[in-house]
């Protein structure tokens, strides 16, 4: 049995750290106990956008409102809600997916567990008294890491803790606390399906699951359906299901990517049903691997990605999280952006380490679209030291998060790719990227190998023997996944800039962007009571929440003088940075499969930044290159068809060369 706790029923309440733990059993319902009064919310949800939706906080979004948001992580915050008419006679589990970051749970005003950590889930048992009558739930949340954002050290910092939300060079400081995911109550001895493995291929599936509380001898039916239509159906026991079943030469179209022509991403279900307990999967039927670029130097990872036996140049865009509270983002919010990138021809996300995971139904839409999906696990560089945790508890709570991340995704189509994190790297030169030796990107590619083998691993993007594409260093053989630029030179573009993409020799490029300001429009309605004039580093609206994307001297140097009005500056920017994308990405395009892809830094903005590497603002508004990079990713371009209809001969020649 469950009890499903989303939605209303809750209220919420803050406090001056500690005070609650005196006041807390005698009188919850005290007004005066808590400084913020008990008012209703609805879960998930975060505690900023509860407070900013009653009236009590503003707009963060605004001009500088977000920096009269910060108070909000100086307090307790506490939800609570009445659980009534428990049936009796059961032991209770409280299961959270997402606690954002750690606190104390309280049954009845009394603490039974604490708990840590925003990117996996909690499972707490409950009281045995809890049983009959009415009973209340509270989830007390603790002040969260001072500091986890963009500049410090990666090896000392805190795992579990979206570090984005601390400031990033697009995101002003607004850390998110509050239930950010799915909450329920469950009955202990239920019985239910933990899926352990799956993959498969262009015609077969290989399964492995357990049934929690079940027995080995009991009886499971697998079926497989395309819509009402039975493809097949067979039984087997709860102990053959836990060693694996293998069902091969199925009659089944394969999943496509976006932009294959051939079809589209074809999905079916499959069920798995035992004595009223049930697992519904929504399978696609597609191989994956990565192949050598043509002419890679020696030892160079495979950089060529190739689905259902077809190489095909990665048109990607770096996933962000779409909001500084993401649990608050409604679902047609993703609907609307993910078919943005649809329509863009983009056919991969890579999911930044800066962040969590995305919520389930992100991927759910992932294998709708045909959108691949390159998923980095919670690790991100910090600038002074970029290297990962090295102590065993830190690596037992990376280990734990990343198990998480797989029992939830594994069955996922659109799932190509494990990495290890955002830019770990070894300080001095160009950066030296991790290799996977260090002890926790070891231990997450022995778990990924041991639950999830035929997906790939990379320890980290970018990786190889350089983090950086330097001009200076072309036709060494050192760039092999590489990131950067972020910003063309302040000469004109016809230069330098096209100069740099003609002689590039990357054999991927996971990370680059160029800066465009947001629409007119948008600057209207988040700075209409501020003034973005003059466009200079001197306003503090061009600062915030850094000025590392204003190109006021490359404007300079154009024109020999300053811009006459904040809509000049827009459309230059604007127009440079649909320039500067088009030259990168036809240039990379070109050159397929010597290089096998691009991911554009970044997709969209989570905060309505005056200037940014974005390519559609935060109103959702196409910058022009969006555009630009839509007419690049959907023209048919003859190279590339070439090489997309002749990927037999092109592995041949690879294997003879590899052969001789």
């Amino acid at each position: 049995m469950v009890i499903d706790l989303n939605g209303d029923g809750w209220m919420l309440s803050g406090w001056t750290p500690e005070y609650w733990r005196m006041r807390y059993s005698a009188e919850l319902r005290e007004p005066s106990s808590a400084e913020i009064r008990p008012f209703p919310v609805s879960v998930p949800g975060s505690v900023q956008t509860a407070l900013r939706r009653n009236g009590l906080l503003p707009d963060w979004n605004n001009a500088l409102n977000s920096r009269f948001c910060e108070w909000t992580e100086h307090r307790h915050w506490i939800y609570t809600r009445q659980i009534t008419g428990l049936p009796g006679g059961k032991r209770w589990i409280l299961e959270c997916d997402g606690l954002d970051y750690s606190g104390w749970i309280l049954w009845d005003g009394v603490e039974i567990a604490a708990f840590r950590g925003s990117c996996r889930p909690h499972r707490i048992p409950l009281p045995e008294s809890a049983d009959t009558g009415n009973h209340e739930l509270g989830i007390v949340f603790d002040l969260p890491p001072r500091w986890l954002g963009q500049f410090g050290r990666t090896s000392q910092y805190s795992i579990g803790k979206p570090r984005f939300y601390y400031s990033w060079d697009w995101m002003p400081r607004l850390v998110q606390t509050g239930i950010s995911g799915p909450i329920r109550l469950r009955d202990a001895d239920e019985r239910r399906f933990r899926l352990k493995r799956f993959d498969t291929t262009r015609n077969s599936f290989h399964i492995r699951a357990t049934i929690e509380n079940g027995r080995g001898t009991e009886t499971i039916r697998l079926t497989l359906r395309d819509g009402r239509r039975i493809i097949r159906s067979a039984e087997c026991t709860a102990a053959d299901l836990e060693h694996g079943i293998h069902w091969i030469q199925l009659p089944v179209e394969p999943w496509r990517r976006n932009g294959d022509i051939a079809g589209s991403p074809k999905l079916y279900d499959l069920t798995l049903e035992t004595e009223g307990v049930n697992l519904r999967l929504r399978p696609g039927f597609r191989s994956f691997r990565r192949r050598p670029c043509r002419n890679a130097p020696p030892g160079a990872e495979p950089w060529c990605f190739e689905l259902n036996g077809k190489t095909f140049f990665v048109q990607g865009i770096n996933w962000t999280p779409l909001a500084p509270d993401p649990a608050s983002v409604p679902l047609e919010q993703y609907r609307r952006r993910i078919d943005d990138y649809r329509k863009m021809g983009v056919n991969l996300f890579r999911v930044w380490g800066g962040a969590n995971r995305e919520r389930e139904e992100f991927y759910t839409l992932c294998d709708e679209a045909g959108i691949l999906v390159w998923q980095e696990f919670p690790l991100c560089s910090s600038g002074m030291e970029n290297l990962p945790p090295e102590d065993p508890e830190a690596i037992r709570e990376l280990l734990e998060i990343a198990d998480a991340y797989l029992d939830t995704l594994v069955s996922h189509p659109s799932l190509v790719l494990w990495c290890g994190g955002n830019e770990l790297f070894h300080t001095g030169g160009a950066g030296r990227p991790c290799d996977g030796s260090e002890p926790a990107l070891a231990a997450l590619g022995n778990l990924i190998a041991e639950r999830d083998p035929n997906r790939g691993f990379v320890p980290t993007s970018a990786s190889g023997p350089t983090e950086y594409c330097n001009a200076e260093d072309y036709g060494k053989g050192v760039h092999h996944d590489v990131h950067g630029p972020w910003k063309p030179s302040s000469l004109p573009l016809e230069l330098d800039w096209e100069l740099y993409w003609q002689q590039d020799d990357a054999l991927f490029r996971s990370e680059f962007g160029a800066p465009g300001a947001s629409a007119p429009e948008t600057v209207q309605d988040y700075f209409n009571g501020d003034s973005p004039w003059p466009v200079s580093a001197e306003n503090p609206l061009w600062r915030h929440p850094f000025d590392w994307w204003l190109e006021f001297d490359a404007f300079q140097t154009e024109f020999n003088r300053a811009p006459k009005s904040v809509t000049e500056y827009i459309s230059w920017s604007q127009l440079r940075q649909a320039k500067a994308l088009g030259i990168a990405a036809r240039s990379a395009r070109r050159r397929f499969p010597e290089c096998g892809g691009i991911i554009v830094w970044m997709g969209h903005d989570a905060f309505p930044c005056l200037t940014n590497t974005s390519v559609i603002d935060f109103k959702g508004i196409w910058k022009p290159a969006a555009y630009e990079l839509q007419r690049i990713f959907t023209e048919i371009h003859p190279k590339m068809g070439e090489n997309e209809n002749g990927n037999e001969k092109f592995h041949m020649e690879r294997q003879g060369a590899a052969a001789g």
